[in-house]
């Protein structure tokens, strides 16, 4: 790129809360906003039945390996816990 810059892709842990039955539910993305519309839309299976939802949380990462790994710890009790601090 022009002057050396880099782009700089992000990936993105999220917390979504059903707001039918206010479970939470964990996943990753490279794009936030357009990850969250197929779920409100219909388009994720794992959420179809639960909407609408919520974006309750988010980390930003510079990596997809470190956001699936922070994904997979949120799914434990440990980060569970993590998330019910905070959200």
């Amino acid at each position: 790129m022009a002057g050396g810059l880099e782009r700089v892709y992000m990936f993105y842990t999220y917390v979504l809360r059903s707001l039918k039955d206010l479970k939470l539910y964990i996943g990753w993305t490279s794009d936030l906003r357009i990850r969250v519309k197929k779920h409100n839309d219909g388009f994720v299976l794992a959420t179809k039945y639960r909407r609408p939802l919520e974006l309750v949380y988010y980390e930003a990462c510079l990596s997809k390996e470190k956001a699936i790994k922070r994904e997979k710890y949120f799914k434990t009790g440990f980060g569970r816990r993590f998330l019910k601090d905070r959200i």
